[in-house]
């Protein structure tokens, strides 16, 4: 009987994640891992941070080289996916090798959306998205460096923050009115632009690029479409991410919005071709196409897909979450952003302190937590049972949030044992 050979497309979180779950559920077949990259699968997290902070101390590898030695998973790196015939159950690979496979993952995440118009400025105009694009930008960036960055997203700001602390000056455009518009409540957004303002970082929000040029220095001049112009030494811009279909393609997946479809198994429309991380896209419960471009969610599909793989059970899915190094701040994110109301928990003019997002209906749906990170289990937990508190309750500091989840937990099945759990909550500490 020949051995299975399971081969995975991408040297990602994903394509790391997705080798060693093989091996922990006791996957005895052949394992090739694909990277286009040259280097040891890698997170991309620290790419705005401690990479460029930090660049001689920053610990990128998802796994030590030796794990993928003991764990006997061939690396096959520096070289690419070509095409894919899904009828013969191979791939073809770009040193023209050539790779049968049983099952195969694809996990070859996304590439930063380019802007001619800025890419055209030369060796001045960066993206952030590999470990080669932090280093061109850590190799040109000097204390005192004026730097602009278009795009007010996470990574944005992140790197405004980055940059701040080496000593540069930042200016940040971007068209939404507020920042990091698409994840974050109106009370975060102005909270942050507050704090990054504090540190020196220039805001140029509701208002976007219409021309880019170098001057007679080789300095970068932007002219905003509300007729600023704004001169730095390097641009950095980073404006969404794009995926390169042209392998799901090859093998006649069913793709939209430019990313593979896949069921809740992470199955592709060919049985045997899975796919997992940003280069993915699946039906909510809402019924529209939606994608998650988070660490956690690379991890959470490449289990997924590994436990189909295998036909094993996979763990239950968990509220969505995702987090940002900032300013000095670790902040964390579960949920739905898009809560219709949102509860301080705290003071925002002294950090530590929890935004709790509620439904319509006053149930919790989303929650943000600023330098609490432990309280971060027991808010998704009561996520996942909708829990319904008094506000009172969400906004006393003294109520311990793990005690809340245990008990809610404990009652879900009781309508009124829940609303004992309130009362009781809400009942003075002191009477």
């Amino acid at each position: 009987m020949q051995t299975p050979h399971i081969v995975i497309i991408g040297g990602g979180q994903a394509g790391a994640t997705a080798a060693a779950e093989l091996r922990r559920r006791e996957f005895a077949g052949q394992i090739t891992l694909v990277g286009e990259e040259p280097y040891l699968p890698y997170e991309r997290p620290p790419l705005s941070k401690d990479a460029l902070l930090d660049p001689d101390n920053v610990q990128l590898n998802v796994h030590p080289e030796h794990f993928y030695t003991e764990q006997n998973i061939t690396l096959k790196l520096g070289v690419r996916a070509d095409t894919i015939d899904a009828q013969q159950g191979c791939v073809t690979l770009s040193n023209g090798e050539t790779l049968k496979y049983d099952s195969l993952l694809l996990a070859t995440g996304a590439q930063a959306r380019r802007l001619p118009e800025l890419d055209a400025l030369g060796s001045v105009s960066h993206v952030l998205r590999t470990l080669d694009d932090a280093n061109r930008i850590r190799a040109q960036l000097k204390p005192g460096s004026h730097v602009l960055l278009v795009g007010a997203g996470v990574i944005g700001l992140e790197l405004a923050s980055s940059l701040i602390a080496l000593g540069a000056s930042v200016e940040l455009i971007d068209p939404a009115a507020r920042v990091m518009s698409r994840n974050a409540p109106e009370v975060l957004s102005q909270y942050l632009q507050t704090v990054h303002e504090a540190r020196g970082v220039r805001f140029h929000l509701g208002t976007q690029v219409s021309k880019a040029h170098l001057d007679q220095e080789q300095k970068v001049v932007l002219t905003l479409d509300n007729g600023q112009q704004l001169q730095g030494d390097l641009l950095i811009y980073g404006v969404g991410v794009t995926i390169d279909t042209r392998l799901a393609d090859s093998a006649g997946l069913h793709t939209e919005q430019g990313a593979i479809v896949i069921d809740e198994h992470g199955r592709s429309s060919q049985p045997a071709i899975y796919a997992a991380g940003d280069t993915t896209v699946q039906i909510g419960m809402d019924g529209r196409w939606q994608r998650q471009e988070t660490w956690e969610n690379a991890n959470h599909q490449a289990c997924m897909a590994v436990c189909h793989m295998l036909n094993q059970e996979p763990a239950q899915a968990s509220p969505a979450w995702f987090w940002t190094d900032q300013c000095d701040m670790n902040i964390q994110f579960a949920g739905d952003m898009a809560a219709a109301h949102w509860i301080v928990r705290g003071d925002l003019d002294t950090p530590p302190f929890v935004l709790i997002g509620l439904d319509p209906e006053g149930a919790i749906c989303g929650a943000i937590t600023v330098n609490q990170g432990r309280d971060m289990r027991p808010l998704k937990e009561l996520i996942e049972h909708r829990a319904v508190l008094p506000l009172e309750v969400w906004n006393d500091t003294a109520q311990n949030l793990r005690n809340l989840a245990k008990q809610i937990a404990q009652a879900t099945n009781s309508p009124a044992a829940i609303a004992a759990v309130a009362v009781e909550a809400a009942a003075p500490l002191h009477p």
